[in-house]
């Protein structure tokens, strides 16, 4: 990490920059090599599984469908799903495996040197096209294959759990109001996310520092709250009829002599 990645993020936050110094340089390196249909491949295999499983399924991939090289996006849409379910892909993962390698074939999901030449938001919105890949797994491959610099997995459990240690925020905090907070650390994010991930392994050694100053997350209005707020507006708005269909109905069941008996009584 440079010298100006350090020094911006401390002066913009100095909770962040504490943890900084406490966690040490930072590591996060990329894949040059990358892969876009083998690295989100890898990614379906290990959702929802250990390494060690998904490795083993890898594994089994690898020798069943690439005769000992990871396949190509041809050879998965030509294999059976028997062949796929037999290396330990569920029904589910095949449907997404046979998604991105048609997908593949088909160049939205693009090679490498094409996959450089767009902008975060193009490649999410490009890659979660396909089955089973959602915008967590794009940001992992945009962090940690192609060093994209200004990544905020803000979904990611580990880098909120992170930011509620190095802040001693009583709650985890919500997605959007992370995001909001993160934009003083525009263009580094993807350093920060780092650092909170080590923020958590401080507390369990006992050496995160105590937070410098209280911070109050920005208050990210619900569109849901404003919609039922707009929905009873017109509501009270509108006339009640109710309650004049509740006299004619009472004056209809009335017994007869009813209201002159009441008459005499008064």
């Amino acid at each position: 990490m440079s010298q100006d990645i350090h020094a911006h993020l401390s002066k913009a936050d100095p909770v962040l920059g504490a943890l900084m110094r406490a966690a040490g340089p930072c590591t996060l390196t990329s894949d040059d090599d990358c892969h876009p249909f083998q690295a989100l491949a890898q990614a379906i295999a290990h959702q929802q599984l250990n390494g060690t499983a998904a490795a083993t399924i890898l594994k089994r991939l690898v020798d069943n469908c690439g005769g000992g090289c990871f396949p190509t996006p041809q050879m998965i849409v030509d294999a059976s799903t028997a062949s796929l379910r037999a290396a330990g892909f569920s029904f589910a993962k095949v449907a997404a495996l046979k998604d991105l390698a048609a997908k593949t074939l088909e160049a939205v999901v693009p090679h490498h040197a094409a996959l450089e030449a767009l902008s975060d938001d193009a490649i999410i919105e490009r890659l979660t096209q396909v089955r089973g890949i959602g915008r967590w797994t794009v940001e992992m491959l945009l962090m940690f294959r192609l060093g994209r610099p200004d990544v905020l997995p803000v979904d990611d459990f580990g880098v909120r759990a992170g930011f509620r240690a190095a802040y001693g925020l009583r709650e985890m905090p919500k997605p959007k109001a992370l995001a909001a907070w993160g934009e003083r650390w525009r263009p580094y994010r993807s350093t920060a996310a780092w650092y909170l991930w080590r923020a958590l392994e401080l507390k369990r050694a006992g050496t995160l520092p105590v937070p410098a100053e209280r911070i109050r997350l920005p208050r990210i209005k619900k569109l849901r709250r404003k919609a039922a707020k707009k929905k009873a507006q017109v509501l009270r708005r509108k006339p009640r009829r109710a309650p004049a269909r509740r006299a004619a109905v009472t004056k209809r069941t009335q017994r007869p002599g009813t209201r002159r008996r009441t008459r005499r009584a008064g």
